[in-house]
This record gives C-alpha cells, sequence and structure tokens, in this order.
C-alpha cells in the first residue's frame, strides 16, 4: 500500500491538518507536476472544470503514479459519476449540493460496494486492473474510499447536525463561494462567516471532519481553531496566473 494514498482516510478522519488543491485543466501533465508536490491531496474539479471521464481517468493516473491522494468534487451526485471516480481509483469523492441526511446516506451507499450499492467491477484500475481477488478489493475500498459532502446551500444549514451523523461521511466541505451567492452576500460578510462558524461547531460536536474553501489564508488560524483540518485552496490555474503576474512584476 504506498504511504499517502493509503493513508489519506485515516488522516482526515483523525482531523490531520491536510492542505490540498483543485485541478481545473484536464491535464496528465499538469497532473503529474502537482503530484512532484508536497500537498495533501489534490481535487479533481468535474463540477466546474471540462473533465470527462477519460481526462479525469487520466490525472488520476499520474497523481497514483506519484503516490498523491486524489479527490473528484463529481457534477453531481448520481451513482453513475461516484462510480466513475471510484473505479478510476480516486481516493474519494466530493459531492455538491447536498442538502439532507437522506442524501448524503444515499452518496455513501453508492460509494460502497453491498446490496444496492456501487456496482463491482474487477477491471478498472480501482481494482488492480483484475489482479487482486474480490475479498481484496473489497476489503481496500472499504478502507480507502473517502467521502466528502459538501454544504452550500441554505437549505442545508438546518440541517447539518443529521448530514453529519450519517454513518460513511467522512468529511463536511463548506461551499462557502456558494452560500455566499445564494444568501445574497460576499464570502466575507459576517452572516456568511457566522453560518461557516455555526457548521464547524456542529461538525466538531459530532467529530466530523470539516473541509473548507478560504479566500483569504490569514483566515487559516481561525478556522483551524474552530476544528476545520482539510483546506483545499487555490488551484493550477492560480499557481499559474500568480506565477506569470509575479514574473511580469519583477520588471516593472
Amino acid at each position: 500500500m504506498s504511504e499517502r494514498v493509503g493513508s489519506f482516510r485515516t488522516r482526515l478522519k483523525q482531523g490531520d491538518p491536510l492542505m490540498g488543491t483543485f485541478l481545473k485543466t484536464p491535464s496528465t501533465i499538469v497532473a503529474e507536476v502537482l503530484g512532484l508536490s508536497s500537498l495533501d491531496a489534490v481535487a479533481i474539479d468535474s463540477e466546474h472544470a471540462p473533465f470527462g471521464r477519460l481526462e479525469a481517468d487520466g490525472c488520476i493516473a499520474s497523481l497514483r503514479a506519484a503516490d498523491m491522494p486524489s479527490l473528484v468534487r463529481t457534477p453531481d451526485d448520481t451513482a453513475r459519476e461516484i462510480r466513475n471516480a471510484l473505479d478510476s481509483a480516486a481516493n474519494g469523492i466530493i459531492v455538491p449540493h447536498v442538502m439532507s441526511a437522506a442524501q448524503a446516506a444515499a452518496i455513501v451507499k453508492a460509494s460502497h460496494f453491498g446490496d444496492g450499492g456501487r456496482g463491482y467491477a474487477g477491471s478498472p484500475r480501482a481494482a488492480g486492473y483484475g489482479t487482486r481477488t474480490m475479498p481484496e478489493h473489497l476489503d481496500r475500498s472499504r478502507a480507502e474510499t473517502t467521502v466528502i459532502v459538501q454544504v452550500e446551500d441554505i437549505p442545508a444549514l438546518d440541517h447539518v447536525p443529521e448530514i453529519a451523523a450519517v454513518d460513511g461521511v467522512d468529511a463536511i466541505f463548506v461551499g462557502r463561494a456558494d452560500l455566499a451567492v445564494a444568501m445574497g452576500k460576499s464570502p466575507m460578510d459576517q452572516a456568511v462567516i457566522e453560518a461557516v462558524e455555526a457548521i464547524c461547531e456542529t461538525c466538531r460536536a459530532a467529530g466530523t471532519t470539516v473541509g473548507m474553501f478560504t479566500p483569504d489564508l490569514g483566515e487559516l488560524p481561525k478556522w483551524r481553531e474552530l476544528g476545520a483540518s482539510l483546506f483545499l485552496l487555490s488551484s493550477d490555474q492560480s499557481f499559474l496566473l500568480a506565477g506569470a503576474n509575479n514574473l511580469a512584476q519583477s520588471i516593472r
């Protein structure tokens, strides 16, 4: 078992501080480069970037070759999207717009093998292309499959305690930008901050890991103190723009 990939879910669930970024460019080369970094995970953004099944599969393969944990933010909560990501051997999924415990439970069921759950195949990368026995594949999937649900809608705020309590939800990821848009406010507005604080407090009481994006790195100590431990910040596109702009400014 690879070190970073194999231990990611355990580290996430025990609240280790984890720093990752979003991959927005469907390029195996960009994924390979990020795999050389000291980040803890890379999240392939299939919700907001032009990833098809093949592009996501190739990026997951590049990340696994570098022993870099990979997450896929799926376009939606369908069993097909969840199965595609996990069969390609992503460590786990981040499912957007989760608004109830029932929806979270259905996502967990679709992510794991069992009656009415994830469809089994021994041929994908996740099963070693047929080189692992069924018990080996089932055991590894049970241990490593990471389910993260995203709370980012006003109706979901009333159901955070129930969502956090769903067995098999490994973390709640706060979609602060979407939440701010839904509230008609900026991500830095006090009302949005207070909503995120309430989510953190609820999850800490439930023993559920909290992840988030923040537009301001100076906020990290505050959110760490409130119990957040998974941070997916910036993206490959942001890195590219920042590097180019810094280079341009060096002569001006």
